[in-house]
Parts: C-alpha cells; structure tokens; sequence
C-alpha cells in the first residue's frame, strides 16, 4: 500500500527480457534510500506495485511479468519515473490510499500552464481515461496518475482535468508530460467498492 506521496524521481537503468514476455527490469533510484529495503519489499514505480529482487546502494531490480507490460506504461530504458517505498502503519497519510494496481492506461490530451502569462504557476493537465474505468473517476475525488496522489477538477465524459502546482512539477516526473504521452491511471479504491456495494445490494435475491 503507497500514499501517492512521491519519494524520488529515478530512471529505467536496463530492462532484461527472461521470455514469455516477462523481464528483469533495473532502476536508478535518484536519491531514493535503498539502505532499509530489503529483498521482497515493493516499491511503486510510476503507481506500479513491484517487489524487489535484488539491490545495491543507488540501483534496485524488479520482475515484470507480461502481463505487468500489457497493463502499463512507462518501462522503456531512460525513461524517468516516480517512485515511492510501500506504507508503514506509522507514516503520515499525504495523500490517498493508492494499491499499486494500475487500472488503465490514459493519454494526456492538453498540458499547459494555468496563465500563459506566469508559466511558473500551476499547470492544467487534462487526460483521457479508458472507458470502463472513467466511471471511477468524480470532481474533487482521487486518482493516481504515475503513482501521484491527485484531485480532480472536472469531469467530461472519459476526460478529467488536474492542476498541478509547482512543487509536485518539480518533484515528479509529471512535469515531463506532453501531449499524447501516456500515464499510468489507479482510481480511488473507495469507488470500485462503492460500486460493489450498490450493485450486492440491488442484485435479486437468490435464496
């Protein structure tokens, strides 16, 4: 479990493919401290749960299995990526509970400063989401988008907006997005099981 509080900003170092899809993948933690994580901790990289399998001082490496490929984005060698250690019982909760199970894969379709004239205000990122997941989403809800914990401003249909202020552009690997990049999408856990309560409660009865 993460809070979507990212830690550092670090790099895919090498990706090694095993077969059937499936590969060995090495990061550059930038800064991370790796000094307590030990072997089959997890650390979210870019909102995706993935357990250590070997580490040195300033690298660490994860399994991703194809189906792991299939769900997400963002593991081709240099490319930056958030990370962020799993939640001890003990930590502050910044910002939501996060799984580390992607849901979907969205594309920024607008990423432009608040004011044209002050580009180093907030930023507005506006992001198509896949369809079955959009029904997730709701105005001043969470999201997770790269592992960043998030609120939402607006809602169209299968496109939501999000401002971003300075610290979490310069803090996250969320200020290299442009147009057409594609992000990492985890909804707040608190709507799948809103639904799942609705929808038990208004099945038929099947004693």
């Amino acid at each position: 479990m993460f809070t979507g509080i990212i830690q550092a900003v670090g790099h895919i170092h090498s990706l090694t493919e095993k077969g059937g899809g499936d590969a060995r993948v090495t990061i550059a933690g930038g800064g991370l401290n790796l000094n307590d994580v030990a072997l089959g901790d997890s650390i979210a990289c870019n909102g995706v749960c993935l357990t250590v399998v070997e580490r040195t001082a300033e690298h660490y490496s994860v399994d991703v299995s194809a189906e792991t490929f299939n769900c997400t984005t963002g593991f081709a060698p240099g490319e930056a990526v958030n990370l962020e250690k799993a939640l001890r019982l003990s930590d502050h909760l910044g910002g939501h509970l996060v799984s580390g199970h992607v849901d979907g894969v969205g594309e920024v379709i607008h990423f432009a400063p608040v004011s044209a004239a002050d580009q180093a205000a907030s930023w507005r990122l506006d992001i198509r989401a896949p369809g079955a997941l959009a029904r997730y989403i709701a105005v001043k809800g969470s999201v997770a988008v790269n592992g960043v914990s998030l609120t939402v401003n607006t809602v169209h249909g299968d496109e939501f907006s999000i401002n971003l202020i300075p610290h979490t552009l310069e803090n996250t690997m969320l200020g290299r997005l442009k147009t057409g990049s594609k992000v990492n999408l985890e909804a707040d856990m608190l709507a799948r099981y809103a639904e799942r309560l609705l929808a038990y409660t208004n099945e038929p009865d099947k004693d």
